[in-house]
């Protein structure tokens, strides 16, 4: 198997990588094992002085390794630069923090003592995707190694450029050869990395269909498991925001990366009263955003990562405004489209942006995921309608509210079905909060505390 990889604006082709035979990836397996075992013996302060050594060289070599993010899947070069410098970030906070949140916990019982402690699980098998090439796999690999577990990278098929650079920042940072390493495997033959003893836990982050074999995978040879998938992340407006500022904040959430970013905002649940003017201001600010040849400073958004994701998209906006509404009281009118004129072909064809009011459940702009800067309206006028329209989704990732009633924010925080509810701003990953959903958005959680105990083994060890 060869994988190759093509910048999506130019179409022009970058690289090809062999994938690897059955004989390397059990030489691959064999030396994470080793390495998993000397490594899992150093100190939380060995640990932190590599980790901390990682963050420095890709702060410092953040403007480089930014240009092979946006060579391989389009992302904006300054969004690109920001990718990077938030991985040296979440190395930082788990050098500084892991040590405390895995100490040993004394239990009080009437045994002589009793504790609980925290050990690596081993070796832990990370199937990545593109949107996020970096991020996606140092948010999760960063509390794992300080866990003392080994890390086996299976990147995404277009995105190997990056996987290998991730793998050498990591050796010049210090950790020794072998605990981090890249696994070239088709997807047949994830099954049969997943069920070597060598493996101890899988993470996977990507759609809810990948994740839902990975998962299955994960059961049928047991072993520990985290899903991150994907989301449709319902925004509620009440009449009281400030619309100008949720508007805004909204706009900036759902063009991140082109539109491509799990917990963009994608459903915007707006109360009628403001509906008009919230709805026109997301559609300026949308609009407002320079889109163009990713390696411009200037670029907000860029191309779509692949052709096909293109098409996906384009395909899901003609049936959204073909589909219209379907007997559902929040909808207020037929499907209305508010976007750029500009014709929908070449490498930005699906990247310009596009705001379609009059939509709810039986739409495909609701109910699926939409993976570029393309927002959703829909109305509603009570708030216990507004709930029953955010919930009404496959997906529990992420959600916000926007209002300066804090007492009506509370039941939104409490009856939202998410993994992490924001009010009055837009959702992001903190390296200091889990992160992490419900219902097809997957199980698990990365980052925070939550996170660095995800990949070890909680031993009890009881003295009488």
């Amino acid at each position: 198997m060869t994988f190759t990889s093509t910048n999506p604006y130019t179409g022009e082709f970058l690289a090809s990588y062999a994938g690897h035979t059955q004989a390397e990836t059990h030489t691959i397996l064999d030396t994470a094992a080793h390495t998993q075992q000397l490594w899992g013996l150093s100190t939380m302060a060995e640990r932190a002085d590599v980790l901390r050594s990682i963050a420095a060289i890709l702060t410092a070599r953040a403007p480089e390794l930014a240009v092979r993010i946006t060579q391989e899947m389009g992302k904006p070069i300054v969004q690109a630069r920001a990718e990077i410098v938030k991985c040296a970030t979440v190395c930082n906070f788990m050098a500084d923090n892991a040590e405390a949140i895995l100490a040993p916990q004394l239990v009080k019982t009437e045994f002589e003592s009793a504790y609980v402690y925290f050990d690596p699980l081993g070796t832990v098998l990370s199937i990545m995707p593109w949107n996020f090439p970096y991020w996606q796999f140092f948010r999760f690999a960063a509390p794992a190694l300080m866990a003392g577990n080994a890390v086996l990278l299976k990147h995404a098929p277009t995105t190997w450029g990056c996987a290998f650079d991730i793998v050498e920042v990591c050796l010049a940072g210090g950790l020794p050869k072998g605990l981090v390493q890249c696994l070239l495997l088709d997807v047949p033959d994830i099954e049969a990395v997943i069920a070597d003893p060598r493996v101890h836990a899988v993470t996977f982050t990507g759609s809810t269909r990948g994740g839902a074999s990975v998962g299955a995978l994960a059961g049928k040879y047991i072993k520990k498991s985290v899903l991150e998938l994907g989301g449709s992340d319902a925004y509620v407006i009440l009449e009281d925001a400030d619309i100008d500022a949720a508007a805004r904040d909204c706009a900036t959430s759902r063009c991140v990366n082109s539109g491509q970013s799990c917990i963009a905002a994608k459903r915007f649940i707006v109360h009628a009263d403001v509906a008009r003017d919230f709805t026109d201001l997301l559609t300026k600010y949308m609009n407002e955003r320079v889109v163009g040849d990713p390696m411009l400073e200037e670029a907000e958004i860029g191309p779509l990562a692949r052709v096909d994701l293109q098409q996906t998209l384009l395909d899901q906006i003609r049936r959204a405004l073909s589909e219209g509404s379907r007997g559902v009281r929040a909808h207020r009118g037929t499907p209305v489209v508010h976007g750029r004129s500009e014709n929908r072909t070449g490498p930005l064809a699906a990247s310009q942006p596009l705001v379609i009011e009059g939509v709810g459940p039986g739409n495909a702009a609701f109910d699926e995921e939409l993976f570029g800067p393309v927002a959703a309206v829909t109305t509603f006028t009570t708030d216990s309608e507004a709930i029953r329209l955010a919930n009404h989704s496959i997906y529990g990732l992420g959600s916000a509210v926007f209002t300066k009633d804090m007492v009506r924010a509370e039941r939104f925080e409490r009856e939202l079905q998410a993994g992490m509810v924001f009010v009055n701003t837009f959702v992001r990953s903190d390296p200091r909060l889990p992160f992490g959903g419900v219902k097809q958005s997957g199980y698990g959680r990365e980052l925070g505390t939550y996170g660095i105990r995800e990949f070890v083994n909680v031993k009890t060890v009881v003295r009488a």
